[in-house]
């Protein structure tokens, strides 16, 4: 505290001005001089008046002290430093070195942490952002554990381009803590601690605490000058991980049918995905290749084929074959038990029982490879006799763990935390589908070693997968934590009345008789678009497939999974809309602008390694943003497995360019040859549009690689003459010519400047 100062020095001292006093050392040296001497006559010697003397003399001390004390307080005053200097600040700065110390181990911590990015992978700008807002909240608020992280694309362009939503859940958690803070107040402190960056141009507060991110341009451009140079290259992988997808799965001695479709789609286009990223993928048939059918249908082949062991039996349909031996271990006792017997000779493994097995199966392989054929499918046939010998082992495992009960003379294993309990043993001593795919999951996970393991069946088994997954996990095959076991769920196939498809007759429809029937509603479409007059013959068989079964697995993909979906082949070979009709017409508008263009690729990938991509117009900003969420839509689908997603992007990738494509020059002819130049020979012919050129190849090899996960690996083929076999939805004549043209394009007025221009085209819908 400050001394109480002597009344006749405080009148003799300046006024204070705003609370400090600013005092010189002469003004209080003369002072001093004055006052003491006074004091010293007032009071008497000590030896002459005694005991007042001394107090006089003691106060007289006391006074000095209190001018000392003065002096150095108006000594620490002059020094600005020492304003204000307390206890508690000394505390208050002593905590805050400590807490710059621990966010430096924070921030160091964090950048070790960061996967090393490959120069020449697609930079995830969602990922990048997550990293730099992460650290800002980590640093705003210590405290809070595992704060929320969202970070998303803008719904509104005009506004921002990403938007960081954590403020508004991170508000809820400190009041929770008892800290009542606003939203507004949260997203304040965490702009003032972003780290510097090469990718925020600048943030703003919207709402009730939304941050607004704006991206820098330049950084935006060279991304896109990367992706022209090195292609469209997938992010690096820590690690390599083994990956086995478990799809299709039709049944020996039964055809494929419309239910098998979606399986086969979907389960196809997951393994694209995955080996696209980088993965090692095992593509898995689980296909119903043992069982009791077996032992009717190897007696119903002895039967009518007696000599089958020498001379191989004339089955051309299988599946009327299974018809009728069903209908007779139906009605015919004697072939019943018969049945039973080849079954239980074949589980011995007798030769002449195998070799009919394998006769059964090769019938139906065949008819398998016709559908795998038509849809470009690769698969690797393990199917349940594949694990017989394993299911012994399994059930003995299970037993030695005092996991298997015994319920009416089945054994059974009751999952921890499942109402359902899993047959592992039928009273008769059989194995089951429990049991088989049991044995196949240890199979997977200790001989194959898989680190994802995904199965691809319909969501009414989505209950049985819980139950063998549980089981897996309570005898300690995996831990999910560290091992990624997931079944991938999807919906029924609904015919346009909205009730499952169906034949007129109510069976179930043949997937062979339906792709049969999409190639003969593709030729009708290109016959109608007078594809036939352009094309050659060999050329039109290839455009028929393409467009065909590129249709029907575009048309499945683009639904979600998890629902039902109507099957329309009008819709599917629409070239309105979300369709892959739409799509190839949009990929081959690129192709025709790129061969008008007449641009070596080693040319163009030349000038976008010297030659900034300046983004100007809007349109052209917006799609080179759209283009560069290709990395932050891959991670999505590889985390949720719902490769709608990717369809949708593709989709809003084709309209970003169609607006685009209608709004920026994208070749620009010869002013005196009215041709277009040749880039090597007349670059500055496309000085004006070159950027606007480029913005295209970027788009191409973006729908390149998204098609090609979902199915259209060898139709887009970057070669002269298959373009063509796309252009089932020109209304005009071939693309890249004079015609063309969409009638809701509105041209500019010609004029003189811009007469010898190419303008953009864009296709109807």
């Amino acid at each position: 505290m400050t001394p109480e100062v002597n009344p006749k020095l405080r009148e003799a001292l300046p006024p204070f001005a705003g609370g400090v006093c600013f005092v010189s050392h002469e003004f209080l040296l003369s002072l001093h001089l004055q006052t003491v001497p006074d004091l010293q006559r007032l009071s008497p010697t000590p030896r002459a008046m005694g005991d007042p003397l001394t107090e006089y003399h003691s106060r007289l001390q006391e006074q000095e002290k209190q001018i000392k004390s003065l002096s150095a307080e108006v000594e620490s005053l002059k020094n600005p430093q020492n304003l204000g200097a307390t206890t508690r600040l000394d505390e208050l700065r002593d905590e805050n070195t400590k807490l710059k110390y621990r966010l430096n181990i924070l921030k160091r911590s964090l950048q070790e942490d960061l996967p090393v990015q490959d120069s020449k992978a697609m930079l995830n700008i969602n990922q990048r952002l997550q990293q730099v807002f992460g650290g800002a909240i980590t640093a705003s608020y210590p405290e809070l554990e595992d704060p929320p992280l969202a970070v998303t694309p803008s719904q509104q362009a005009k506004f921002a381009d990403y938007q960081c939503n954590s403020a508004m859940s991170m508000a809820q958690m400190l009041k929770a803590k008892g800290t009542k803070v606003s939203p507004r107040e949260i997203a304040e402190k965490i702009i003032k601690n972003l780290p510097e960056n090469e990718l925020i141009e600048k943030t703003e507060i919207a709402g009730p605490g939304f941050i607004n991110v704006h991206l820098k341009r330049p950084f935006v451009s060279q991304l896109l000058s990367n992706l022209l140079v090195n292609g469209v290259q997938p992010p690096p992988l820590a690690k390599k991980k083994k990956v086995v997808v478990d799809f299709s799965s039709p049944n020996i001695a039964k055809e494929m049918h419309v239910g098998h479709l979606r399986s086969t789609i979907i389960g196809d286009s997951m393994c694209r995905l995955f080996e696209f990223l980088g993965y090692d993928v095992l593509r898995l048939n689980h296909v119903g290749d043992w069982g009791t059918q077996f032992g009717m249908l190897i007696a119903h082949l002895q039967d009518k084929f007696p000599n089958y062991l020498a001379v191989s039996p004339p089955i051309s349909d299988l599946q009327a074959f299974y018809k009728e031996s069903k209908k007779r271990f139906d009605n015919e006792e004697d072939f019943k038990k018969r049945a039973y017997q080849c079954v239980v000779r074949l589980q011995s493994k007798e030769p002449d029982f195998i070799k009919a097995w394998n006769m059964i199966c090769d019938v139906s392989r065949k008819e398998f490879q016709r559908v795998y054929d038509c849809l470009d499918i690769k698969l690797i046939e393990r199917g349940e006799s594949y694990y017989q010998d394993m299911m012994t082992k399994v059930v003995k495992e299970f037993e030695e763990r005092g996991f298997v009960e015994l319920d009416e003379g089945r054994k059974i294993v009751f999952a921890q935390g499942q109402s359902l309990p899993l047959t592992v043993v039928k009273s008769d001593g059989g194995y089951t589908y429990d049991t088989s795919d049991l044995a196949a999951l240890r199979n997977r996970l200790f001989d194959e070693k898989a680190d994802i393991i995904i199965y691809v069946t319909d969501s009414g088994q989505g209950s049985h997968f819980q139950v063998v997954f549980a089981a897996a996990q309570m005898i300690g095959w995996y831990d999910p934590k560290v091992t990624r076991v997931e079944h991938a769920g999807f919906g029924v196939v609904l015919g346009e009345d909205k009730k499952k498809f169906k034949t007129r007759s109510g069976d179930t429809v043949r997937l062979m008789d339906l792709l049969d029937e999409g190639l003969k509603r593709s030729m009708d479409k290109l016959k109608d678009k007078e594809r036939d007059k352009v094309l050659t013959p060999e050329e039109l068989v290839k455009a028929q497939r393409s467009v065909a079964f590129g249709c029907i697995k575009y048309a499945d993909l683009s639904h979600n999974r998890i629902n039902d979906y109507v099957f329309s082949f009008d819709k599917m070979l629409d070239d309105r809309g979300n369709t892959a009709a739409y799509l190839l017409y949009a990929f081959t508008r690129i192709r025709s602008i790129a061969r008008l263009a007449n641009i070596d690729e080693a040319a163009l990938r030349q000038a976008a390694e010297s030659t900034e991509v300046r983004l100007d117009h809007e349109k052209e900003w917006k799609l080179g943003k759209c283009i560069l969420r290709f990395p932050e839509i891959l991670t999505k689908i590889t985390d949720d497995l719902l490769l709608h997603t990717l369809c949708d992007f593709l989709y809003e990738l084709a309209t970003t360019f169609t607006e685009f494509y209608d709004c920026c020059y994208c070749v620009e002819k010869d002013r005196q040859t009215g041709t277009p130049p040749s880039f090597l020979k007349s670059p500055k012919a496309l000085v004006v549009n070159r950027c606007s050129f480029w913005t295209i190849r970027y788009r191409q090899m973006g729908i390149v690689k998204g098609l090609s996960i979902q199915y259209f690996k060898e139709q887009l083929k970057t070669k002269l003459r298959p373009h063509l076999h796309f252009e089932i939805a020109a209304e005009g004549g071939r693309l890249g010519g004079a015609r063309g043209r969409s009638q809701c394009h509105k041209k500019p007025p010609r004029t003189e400047s811009n007469k010898h221009r190419k303008f953009s085209h864009c296709a109807a819908g």
